[in-house]
């Protein structure tokens, strides 16, 4: 582990670029008063269109300072889809990696004041115009003074949601009370495992809640904060060797792709550093945790909430396998309760629409759209869309996406559970499994499968793989190809994309 000690304080590493966590505290601190030169004012927002880099913190203190929201936007998003978070969020300023905002210029009004900040080495440049009135922002930066003034109200950040049923929704929260910033600090720790001193790894996108949430907590905390823009399996072991990393936030395609390594690369370097890693974002197949735990050892810990409630819930890896496939139990302060069709609360075991409440965050609404806020409350509880119940033990179990349920001949059918197995077939890289209409059974499975490099898989040995282990009913009736499959900001896979897809043309049968 010869880089362990190769960068000293508090410092956050991306590549070869090393800067001290009171850099960017000073960074922040001019960068909030000349904001405040431009007009940036108490709860107006500042959208952020950058990939994973120290920047971000500077930016997120000063917000703070200011009492801004900041608007981080997904940087794989087209021009439009950017476009419509602009138009929907209306920020005071705009700023962004170079080519990033090159790339969007077309939908960045010319009253819309726009910063730009170097792109990191190798970032592919763009090939229109940046816009004409866009600035640097460092030396926007560094012409101003040290913020003095006292701090407002911090809003932290606006979050723009997947977008799965339409448009994308801003979740825009009320300023925490000095109680809720209490418990907030408290849940975080425990949900992430935050410790002074630790040493962190970032490669899951700053646009998303949970990466977002985490870094932020490293910020404070780590001596070391490595930051990565994308997710590279034999580069994670090799950082983790290389840096002593201690905790981590992943997603469970991450695991997934991290045990297709050969047995050779696996060995090669040490993870024994690694003290907690923090999943969430998707329904981590059971046999891929349980191979993760005995390869890290119970070092595993789950999360499950939503951009809108906060992280809710949480296991540890020693829960997870006396409770295998629970996402785990309510944390303090969280409220847990499933309903039916009609409203009904059910029991222990009863499968309906989970409902949250956390003490430890603000409320919310959705920016401008109150109306959609009450249709996901129940009594002050808040519906995220899934399904799934409480054991007798209080261990939730996640079915599924209420929207993704199939019932074909009267049957439900959870496509998480399909997609749990699908995904370990050799030769799927990964994989959605949705319902289409079918005349004779209302509706019929279909199978989206990206496969893995150089590898050609058919839908007769998928369909094998799968008979094996699942009743005949859950194997899709058709498998279709495709070179890479759409997501959502979260890195979820984007279902509804996919759908509508196949419903607008003709799928020629695998």
């Amino acid at each position: 582990m010869s880089g362990v000690n190769a960068v000293a304080g508090k410092t956050i590493l991306l590549g070869s670029q090393a800067v001290s966590r009171q850099t960017l505290l000073d960074h922040g601190a001019r960068a909030a008063t000349a904001l405040d030169r431009i007009g940036v004012r108490e709860g107006d927002a500042i959208a952020l269109l950058i990939r994973n880099d120290p920047c971000y913190f500077e930016i997120i203190e000063a917000a703070a300072h200011l009492g801004a929201y900041v608007v981080p936007l997904n940087w794989h998003s087209t021009a439009d889809e950017v476009g419509y978070i602009l138009s929907d969020c209306a920020p005071r300023v705009l700023i962004g990696h170079a080519s990033l905002i090159e790339r969007v210029a077309g939908v960045v009004s010319a009253d819309l004041p726009a910063f730009t900040i170097a792109d990191h080495a190798g970032a592919a440049a763009a090939p229109s115009p940046r816009p004409a009135h866009a600035r640097n922002w460092p030396a926007f930066r560094d012409q101003a003074a040290l913020w003095t003034d006292p701090a407002r109200a911090p809003r932290g950040t606006m979050i723009y949601t997947s977008g799965t049923t339409g448009h994308p929704k801003g979740v825009r929260r009320a300023p925490m009370k000095p109680e809720q910033v209490k418990k907030n600090t408290a849940l975080l720790r425990e949900i992430y495992g935050i410790e002074e001193g630790m040493r962190a790894f970032v490669c899951g996108p700053l646009y998303h809640a949970s990466p977002g949430a985490f870094a932020r907590q490293a910020f404070q905390y780590a001596d070391l904060t490595v930051l990565q823009h994308n997710f590279e399996p034999e580069n994670l072991l090799k950082t983790i060797a290389e840096h002593g990393i201690t905790h981590l936030t992943m997603v469970p395609t991450m695991f997934v792709r991290l045990l297709r390594l050969g047995e050779d690369i696996r060995r090669r370097y040490d993870v024994s550093s690694i003290s907690w890693v923090t999943h969430t974002g998707a329904a981590c197949p059971p046999d891929v945790k349980r191979q993760m735990i005995a390869w890290w050892g119970p070092v595993i810990h789950e999360t499950y909430g939503a951009t809108e409630t906060g992280p809710a819930v949480g296991c540890d890896s020693v829960e997870w396998l006396t409770h295998p496939g629970t996402v785990g139990r309510r944390m303090p302060g969280t409220e847990i309760r499933i309903y039916d069709e009609n409203a009904t609360e059910l029991g222990p075991n009863g499968i309906g629409e989970i409902f949250l409440r956390t003490e430890a965050y603000s409320d919310f609404t959705y920016h401008g759209r109150p109306d959609q806020r009450q249709q996901v409350d129940r009594g002050g509880l808040v519906t995220c869309g899934d399904i799934g119940y409480l054991d007798q033990d209080g261990f939730l179990f996640i079915c599924d996406r209420k929207r993704d349920m199939v019932i074909s001949g009267g049957v439900n059918i959870y496509p998480a559970e399909i997609e749990n197995v699908l995904v370990n077939c050799p030769g799927v890289r990964d994989c959605a499994v949705f319902g289409i209409p079918d005349e004779e059974f209302g509706e019929s499975l279909i199978a989206a499968i990206e496969a893995e490099p150089d590898s050609r898989p058919t839908p007769a040995h998928i369909a094998a793989f799968l008979e094996a282990r699942l009743a005949r009913f859950k194997v899709p009736q058709r498998f279709v190809f495709h070179d890479v499959l759409p997501r959502e900001a979260s890195g979820k896979i984007f279902k509804r994309k996919l759908r509508d897809r196949y419903l607008q043309s003709s799928v020629t049968r695998a």
